[in-house]
C-alpha cells in the first residue's frame, strides 16, 4: 500500500511510508512477533510500537498478527516479561509501562480499521494489562515502574513511563466506552496520575531528566498541554535539540536518534504546532539506509551511524510522526490534545486539559516562546 506525503510540504519531506513499514514487515516473524531487529530481542512496548507502524503502513493483517502474539504471551496477572528471545523469556522483569502500552496499540489500530470485533477480541488482554499497571499505582498518583524477576515491587516511578501509562489509560477508557463498559476506577486513576505528572515532579526519579523523553513525554501523552506545554518545550529546547540535526537521546551525549526526534515531532503536533513539527521532522529525512529505512541514531559531529542494526521500532516512530503531521490515516489524531479534549476533561471531572489556554505571566522571552510554540493546527475533536 503506497502512501506518499504531499510533495508541496514546506519542509521538503519526501518520505514514502512503505519504506519504513517494509523494514518492520521484513523483521516480523511468522508467529507475529516483532523483535528489535532480525535475530534480536523482543520487548512488549516496542513490539506494539512496531505493530502501530505496520497499521500506518497499511499492513493491517500483519499488525493484528502482532497483537495476537501479545495476547498469546500475556501472563495471568496481565503482564508480559520485559524481553523475549526466540519466543522465550529473557528478562523476567514486569514493567508497567511496557505492559499497558497494548491499550494504545489496540485503540490506534481501531482508529484505522474501525472494527468493533477487533476491540472485543482484544478487550480481555487490554483490561488485564491495565489492571496490572494500576495495581502498582501509589496513592499519590504515580506508577511504580516494575516488579523484579524475584517478584519484588520496585517503588521507583519514572516520568516517561508514567506518562506513557497515562496515554495507555486514556486509550483503554476509550475502548471501554466504545464497548459499553464502565470503568470509574480507571477514570479516578487517570485523574491521580495526571495530577502527579503535572504538579508533583518530586515523585519521579529526576536523575532521568537528562533523557529527552522525560522532557516531551508528558506533552506527547496529553497530561501536560496548553501554555504549560509551551513553556516546557521552550525551557529545555536548547538542552536537547540540535538545529538541523534532531534530538539528543541524552542531553550530555552527542548522539542524535531518529526515534526521539520523531517523538518530539509527535509532541509538537499534539500541541497543534504542525509547522514546527514538520521542520524538525525534515531534519532527519536523509538519515536512512539504502533500502529507505531509517538509522537508529548517529553521533555528531563525526557522523558515525550507531547502532548499525535496522531497528523496527525506530522506523515505527518515524511512521507515527509522519501520520501525526500529515494525517496519513485516521489514527494520525491519536496524540492530538484537541482530539481528546472534551472527553479527557470529562474523565478529569470537568478539569480542562486538552485545550490551549492563553499564556499569562512570565518574562518577555517566555511570552515570545508561547507564540512560537503555540498551535497552528488544532485538529479535529474525538469521535470514538
Amino acid at each position: 500500500m503506497e502512501m506518499k506525503i504531499p510533495q508541496a510540504n514546506p519542509a521538503g519531506v519526501c518520505l514514502a511510508p512503505e519504506e519504513a513499514a517494509g523494514l518492520i514487515l521484513r523483521t516480523q516473524r511468522p508467529s507475529g512477533e516483532i523483535p528489535w531487529s532480525k535475530g534480536d530481542k523482543t520487548d512488549p512496548w516496542d513490539l506494539v510500537e512496531a505493530a502501530m507502524g505496520l497499521s500506518v503502513g497499511g499492513y493491517r493483517q500483519e499488525a493484528e498478527r502482532a497483537y495476537a502474539w501479545m495476547a498469546a504471551m500475556q501472563r495471568r496477572d496481565g503482564s508480559w516479561y520485559a524481553s523475549y528471545r526466540d519466543g522465550l523469556p529473557e528478562d523476567k522483569t514486569r514493567d508497567t509501562n511496557m505492559c499497558s502500552y497494548i491499550a494504545t496499540g489496540v485503540f490506534h489500530h481501531y482508529l484505522i480499521a474501525r472494527e468493533d470485533a477487533f476491540l472485543r477480541k482484544m478487550w480481555p488482554t487490554v483490561s488485564r494489562a491495565i489492571e496490572f499497571a494500576l495495581g502498582l499505582q501509589n496513592a499519590s498518583g504515580e506508577i511504580c515502574w516494575a516488579i523484579s524477576p524475584q517478584g519484588k515491587v520496585d517503588p521507583m516511578a519514572l516520568l516517561t513511563g508514567s506518562s506513557s501509562v497515562y496515554l495507555s489509560l486514556k486509550c483503554a477508557l476509550a475502548i471501554a466506552e466504545r464497548l459499553g463498559m464502565s470503568r470509574p476506577e480507571w477514570k479516578a486513576a487517570l485523574r491521580a496520575l495526571g495530577e502527579a505528572i503535572r504538579h508533583k515532579p518530586h515523585l519521579f526519579n529526576m536523575t532521568k531528566a537528562r533523557f529527552s523523553m522525560d522532557w516531551f513525554y508528558p506533552i506527547l501523552c496529553g497530561a501536560v498541554s496548553g501554555a504549560q506545554a509551551q513553556r516546557r518545550i521552550f525551557r529545555h529546547w536548547d538542552k536537547f535539540v540540535v538545529k538541523d540535526r534532531g534530538v539528543r537521546c541524552v542531553s550530555d551525549q552527542p548522539w542524535i536518534t531518529m526515534a526521539e526526534t520523531s517523538e518530539l515531532c509527535i509532541a509538537l503536533a499534539a500541541m497543534g504546532n504542525r509547522s514546527l513539527s514538520e521542520t524538525v521532522f525534515g531534519w532527519i529525512q536523509e538519515n536512512r539506509f539504502e533500502d529507505g529505512s531509517f538509522w537508529c541514531g548517529y553521533t555528531f559531529p563525526n557522523g558515525v551511524v550507531w547502532p548499525e542494526e535496522r531497528i523496527s521500532w525506530t522506523n515505527a516512530a518515524v511512521l507515527l510522526a509522519a501520520d501525526a503531521i500529515y494525517n496519513l490515516t485516521p489514527a494520525g489524531r491519536l496524540f492530538s490534545h484537541r482530539f481528546w479534549g472534551d472527553r479527557e476533561a470529562q474523565w478529569h471531572g470537568g478539569e480542562e486539559t486538552g485545550e490551549v489556554q492563553p499564556f499569562t505571566g512570565g518574562n518577555a522571552s517566555e511570552s515570545e516562546a508561547v507564540m512560537f510554540f503555540s498551535p497552528d493546527d488544532g485538529g479535529s475533536k474525538a469521535e470514538f
